[in-house]
């Protein structure tokens, strides 16, 4: 990577914003349980309280897999029952915050001005070949679909 994504992201992570508590926003949160006391307090209705996160969970995530394959926001379904789990496992606490870091690093390597001229390039080069590739199908075969061609 170069020297001056790496100063964006010096920078960036220097002027987190801090609270009036004095702690910084970019501080992660505690992991585990984020269960209400009182069902803390109960090992059985604690469990219960796991099993039935669990499931919708698991509804919602199933639902965003779905999704994938029929219209829908399939990703953003399936992030949404990730963040579901995440009230309760640590587990889906640990993937959700390396999704977030992912996520965001890829942000900054594509607000880099080299990155982002390569992708102008490689797109425009793309649709200026595609619109030969149609003109010349135009040309041979003037405005008819493909599966009514009879040669």
């Amino acid at each position: 990577m170069n020297a001056e994504s790496d100063e964006r992201s010096r920078v960036a992570e220097q002027a987190s914003p801090v609270s009036a508590t004095g702690e910084s926003d970019r501080e992660e949160r505690a992991l585990g349980s984020r269960a209400p006391g009182f069902i803390k307090a109960s090992k059985a209705l604690h469990l219960s309280w796991q099993v039935g996160v669990f499931i919708v969970g698991l509804g919602v995530v199933i639902a965003g897999v779905l999704m994938l394959v029929l219209p829908g926001p399939g990703w953003l379904v399936i992030f949404g029952g990730m963040a579901i789990w995440a009230t309760e496992f640590v587990w889906a606490q640990l993937v959700l915050r390396w999704t977030k870091r992912k996520v965001t690093e890829a942000a900054q390597r594509a607000l880099d001005p080299k990155v982002r001229r390569r992708n102008i390039i490689l797109t425009t080069l793309g649709l200026v070949i595609m619109a030969v590739l149609a003109g010349i199908y135009v040309w041979k075969f003037g405005l008819t679909m493909p599966w009514k061609i009879s040669e």
